[in-house]
């Protein structure tokens, strides 16, 4: 890991020259793509010198105790009890920096939230799915919007969708597609018994401009009266937008807004983003087949993660992690389970 973050650190410095040629500065298109390498491995080069820093610190450290000096030797065993967390802490933020990167990446990103198997309180679980999201993009410094909800009566989400935009949203959020299962006694249970159930996430990089362009012509764009509360507007004002892409069928409804023309918004960014799913995913394999295999049926046996609520426990079966720290998860404490996913990179 060191001699590649030594190979990283020369590019850096490389880099840090090249963007301040005029030929380069003249090259729009390649001082951006300069730009843009160099922006990520400045977020490396900080953590390496930080790192190396720990390191000599402790290198330091172990000096003083093999000098034999029974003074020093007590202050620099409570040096190293101090900069070996660290080193722990920064090698394994290191891991992850150094970990292969996705072309999507750097997106933001659609996310989807469905009820799967389990009636209401499947609806339930979404909903508290949807909440942990809400708190892990808090802790991100990440923008949260919900651009479309289906509630159920006593507080379930039947569907949501949502955008989700800051600094490497899809790198952090793309291994939650799939099916979360839950364990717990229902709040609709008055026997007391421990039920399974399961809701769905599916998580789509949102599409630029330069990747998909949908014509006027493919589109069929209704207005219609939005749902839920909002008393008066509700029922008097048509400014919810449902756009249909009629090459694929493809349909988002979107009613967030109270104006027509930011639901329309809002509703492009999130069609396109589907759309531009649809054919990258198309070009591989079917994409019924390739979007059953990322959320599954919604069924409890397809799980991707459990979260256990009498154990207090959160399990990621493709990582084999489980932490016992399920109520501080679904306040938005998810960096350890993400990172390992990160690491591991599952199919």
């Amino acid at each position: 890991m060191l001699e590649k973050l030594e190979e990283m650190s020369i590019r850096f410095q490389e880099l840090n020259q090249k963007l301040s040629e005029p030929d380069v500065i003249n090259d729009r298109k390649l001082w951006q793509e300069l730009a843009k390498e160099h922006a990520v491995l400045s977020e490396i080069q900080e953590k390496y010198e930080e790192y190396t820093a720990v390191l000599k610190g402790i290198d330091d450290a172990n000096e003083l105790i093999e000098s034999g000096d029974e003074e020093m030797n007590e202050l620099a065993e409570i040096e190293l009890s101090e900069l070996k967390p660290k080193e722990e802490i920064l090698e394994q933020e290191l891991k992850e920096l150094l970990a292969p990167r996705d072309p999507d990446d750097d997106k933001n990103v659609v996310l989807e939230i469905r009820a799967g198997t389990g009636g209401e309180e499947a609806a339930l679980f979404g909903a508290d799915l949807l909440r942990m999201y809400m708190k892990y993009a808090e802790k991100k410094g990440w923008n949260f919007e919900i651009t479309s909800l289906s509630e159920t009566e006593i507080g379930g989400i039947k569907e949501a969708v949502c955008l989700v935009s800051g600094k490497e949203v899809f790198r952090h959020m793309k291994y939650e597609s799939g099916a979360h299962r839950v364990q717990r006694v229902p709040v609709t249970e008055s026997g007391g018994r421990i039920h399974t159930s399961a809701a769905t996430v599916a998580v789509l990089p949102e599409a630029d401009d330069i990747d998909i362009t949908i014509n006027a012509e493919d589109l069929l764009i209704e207005t219609h009266r939005s749902s839920g509360a909002g008393g008066q507007h509700v029922n008097k004002t048509e400014s919810a937008v449902r756009m249909i892409h009629l090459p694929t069928g493809i349909e988002v409804d979107c009613q967030d807004e109270r104006s027509q023309i930011k639901n329309r918004e809002k509703a492009m960014k999130v069609l396109k983003s589907r759309v531009y799913d649809y054919y990258k995913t198309i070009a591989d394999n079917e994409y019924s087949e390739a979007r059953k295999s990322q959320v599954g049926s919604g069924d409890r046996s397809e799980r991707i993660r459990t979260y256990n609520f009498p154990q207090g426990r959160v399990t990621d079966h493709r990582v084999g992690v489980t932490l016992y720290k399920l109520d501080a998860f679904l306040e938005g404490a998810m960096d350890e389970i993400v990172s390992a996913l990160i690491l591991t990179k599952p199919v």
